[in-house]
């Protein structure tokens, strides 16, 4: 490949672009072990607990500001590497027989990258804004059977911690009149607090099992937010195919014996991967 445009040495570029690759793949494997929680029965409690331990885990944190860092890396590097190359080579061979020594993925990698890359960033604003920023993120509540009556409680983060949600205030919220005040006030999104003494009790979990579900369930748009996730996960699956055993193969990763292994795991996790993470949705939305 010719010289980067973000790294003078293409030598240094390409173990780098490796590299990335290599941590993003060990980032999919991760996020897919705790999106799969999404299709255990029941399991709201679970996959919020595993939510707010990835959005407030120091090390956690760290590791996802390194994930963002990769991901642009890859992909700006990437785009920018296939316009210099199409510089390079601003007239094509008279005759190209492309089926003969190259895969589409290989041929398709800036264009499949780019779906990936537009991809995630529809997939942060509708997942990862939310949970982080919106003032209309969900708490999580849970229906408890209370003397033979259904009643709806907030979800405190401390094992056994139920906040009748009756006697939930939303900060700004005003009392009506001749109704008995509320105990409670949320403040901060998930802080609850003693409405008269302004003492914080406890922390309440955000609801992204309910967002999610909500998502690709949606009356009008579900059915087409999953059929864009799948075909999103298509694009990954092409990408995956050529780029794990490229990524090995730039950082000199070449033998008779290790390459045929390299060939068989990168192509089982270009397939299994996406798949995986296609099928979550495709169950979510049919779910009853």
């Amino acid at each position: 490949m010719a010289k980067s445009a973000l790294l003078k040495s293409s030598i240094a570029k390409k173990y780098w672009m490796a590299l990335t690759g290599l941590f993003l793949c060990l980032f999919l494997a991760g996020h897919l072990a705790g999106n799969l929680q999404l299709l255990v029965p029941n399991n709201a409690l679970n996959f919020n607990q595993y939510a707010l331990f990835m959005t407030t885990n120091p090390a956690v944190k760290l590791l996802s500001y390194l994930t963002y860092i990769s991901i642009l890396f890859h992909a700006i590097d990437g785009i920018l590497l296939t316009i210099q190359n199409k510089k390079a080579r601003p007239i094509g061979y008279a005759k190209t027989n492309p089926s003969a020594n190259t895969s589409f993925a290989s041929r398709n990698m800036a264009v499949l990258g780019t779906v990936i890359l537009v991809f995630i960033a529809t997939h942060m604003v509708n997942f990862w804004a939310k949970m982080h920023f919106d003032k209309n993120m969900p708490l999580m509540t849970k229906t408890i059977d209370v003397q033979g009556q259904k009643q709806v409680f907030y979800v405190g983060t401390q094992v056994g911690q139920y906040f009748p949600f009756d006697q939930v205030a939303k900060e700004g919220e005003k009392e009506e009149q001749g109704m008995m005040p509320k105990q409670f006030v949320i403040k901060n999104k998930t802080e609850l607090h003693f409405k008269q003494a302004d003492v914080k009790t406890a922390d309440l979990y955000k609801d992204l099992y309910k967002l999610t579900l909500d998502f690709f369930k949606d009356a009008k748009y579900g059915l087409l937010f999953t059929i864009g996730y799948v075909l999103a996960m298509l694009a990954l699956a092409f990408h995956l195919w050529h780029g794990f055993q490229s990524a090995f193969q730039s950082l000199g990763a070449n033998s008779s014996k290790l390459t045929p292994v390299i060939k068989f795991f990168g192509k089982a996790f270009a397939i299994v991967v996406p798949l995986l993470f296609a099928i979550i949705p495709v169950i979510l939305h049919f779910k009853k």
